[in-house]
């Protein structure tokens, strides 16, 4: 067996965990997938002669290669960084029903969480992801970043804290976040269907009554055409302005949440992710026909 070979076996057994590190960070499957590729570019070149921990030589490798794709997003001027949507988690409704299938869920959990980490700086999800999801010490962090190891722990600490404020679980562990966006289940989906329905009939006061006085809309249309609508009364005049008496509804479950895909003739035009508490809509998630082009959607 050639040293190569031999070498690409042993990457491969940590394939999964880096690509499961990197889609944390970068919140894109098709972008994990390349800082992976790239990771193992670079351990070919250099080889495993002198590595004595391999899985920690990856480790630090991959967060290398995701934290010059998280900067590179603002240098290059593609997209608002702090306001991108990570590739969403779109499945049927029925998934909520059948018992089987409601283990799908946990991957929508997952993203929900990443929709959370994609409003963190570069440094600050890099510490962040790899403390409290790999238990990377802050030693190994801090020289990644360039930082001293007191500086990565304060970093990973102040995200910490916007993660669980933008989840609204201040003593909840920052593992479960994602747990505290879920509100796909039949409540939620009373809710979005009350929304959808009053802006059908044209109800804009029911509308307003519907949102939280500071809901968030946040629409994702692909690189550089990302734009954010705050306030429950500018939200709703949006919902009336765009509502197509054409449209197909269809009921579906993004990352976890209730949510809609609407249909023009047969073809997807948007989807919709509702994030509800209690009774009132907080935000919404919403991504444009281009933006779906690379999401898969269920049949």
């Amino acid at each position: 067996m050639s040293d190569q070979i031999r070498l690409a076996e042993r990457f491969e057994e940590h394939r999964g965990r880096l690509h499961s590190l990197a889609y944390r960070m970068l919140g894109s499957d098709a972008e994990a997938d390349d800082a992976v590729q790239e990771t193992w570019i670079r351990l070919s070149r250099t080889g495993d002669d002198d590595i004595e921990n391999l899985g920690g030589w990856l480790t630090t490798a991959a967060s290398r290669v995701c934290l010059n794709m998280l900067r590179s997003r603002t240098t290059r001027g593609e997209t608002d960084y702090d306001e991108q949507l990570p590739d969403p988690v779109v499945e049927s409704a029925d998934v909520l029903a059948d018992p089987e299938s409601s283990a799908q869920l946990s991957d929508a959990v997952e993203t929900a969480l990443l929709i959370v980490l994609s409003r963190l700086s570069p440094a600050e999800r890099v510490a962040f992801v790899l403390h409290d999801t790999f238990d990377v010490p802050f030693e190994q962090i801090g020289e990644l970043l360039d930082r001293a190891p007191e500086a990565a722990r304060q970093l990973a600490s102040r995200a910490r804290r916007r993660v669980r404020a933008d989840a609204g679980a201040p003593d909840t562990d920052t593992r479960q976040v994602g747990a505290r966006h879920t509100g796909a289940g039949p409540y939620g989906r009373r809710v979005v269907d009350a929304f959808f329905a009053a802006a059908h009939e044209g109800d804009f006061d029911r509308l307003v009554a519907l949102l939280a006085p500071d809901v968030a809309l946040r629409v994702d249309g692909g690189p550089s055409a990302s734009v954010i609508v705050r306030g429950n009364e500018t939200v709703a005049s949006r919902a009336m302005m765009f509502a197509n008496p054409d449209a197909v509804l269809r009921p579906v479950v993004v990352d976890g949440e209730p949510g809609v895909l609407v249909m023009v003739a047969g073809r997807p035009t948007s989807l919709m992710a509702f994030h509800v508490e209690e009774e009132t809509v907080v935000a919404i998630d919403a991504y444009t026909e281009e933006r779906l082009a690379g999401v898969a959607l269920p049949v």
